[in-house]
């Protein structure tokens, strides 16, 4: 069976798309397993629809880096290396066809544990410049999709390719 792993959080911005996403790949009979943080808002957008696409959340601890002085740096550089060690065993165990990374601060570790495991990494972008998630994941990215056919990719090796804004059907 086809399974699809999920990630990205730390707002809505995040999570939203993905479960467009996540819509249609259900109704082509994909599983699906969503990897969010332990704490952040993620796991109470992706409960609603648990129900009607059988997805599975996976928590991770997750630290954001921020690019301005805070003590919050410290402890947050270790929940970075706690999250990319349990992703490493949450990739292990699910064995995804495939991860889709919509950024933020929980996806870097998810997508550094796809890369490690051999499993390839669609990524989107949602904004015109990349945010810094995805700008550190992109090494290990193997497709990178975009909201806008001029979003600043940076230094790229991988495949873009526009494809607008995932919204909900219903929508």
């Amino acid at each position: 069976m086809k399974k699809l792993l999920v990630t990205g959080g730390g707002s809505g911005g995040h999570v939203t798309p993905a479960l467009a996403v996540m819509a249609e790949l259900h109704a082509a009979d994909w599983r699906l397993v969503y990897v969010g943080s332990n704490s952040g808002l993620e796991q109470a957008l992706v409960a609603p629809t648990a129900a009607t696409t059988g997805v599975r959340y996976r928590g991770i601890a997750s630290g954001k880096l921020r690019r301005y002085f805070s003590w919050r740096n410290l402890t947050d550089a270790f929940l970075v290396v706690l999250g990319c060690v349990q992703a490493i065993w949450v990739v292990g165990q699910e064995r995804p066809r495939v991860v889709f990374s919509k950024g933020g601060f929980v996806a870097f570790p998810v997508v550094l544990a796809a890369w490690l495991w051999r499993v390839p990494v669609v990524a989107h972008e949602s904004d015109a410049t990349q945010g810094l998630s995805n700008k550190l994941s992109a090494p290990f990215v193997r497709t990178l999709c975009t909201s806008f056919p001029a979003t600043a990719v940076g230094k790229f090796d991988g495949r873009v390719v526009y494809t607008g804004a995932p919204i909900r059907a219903e929508l």
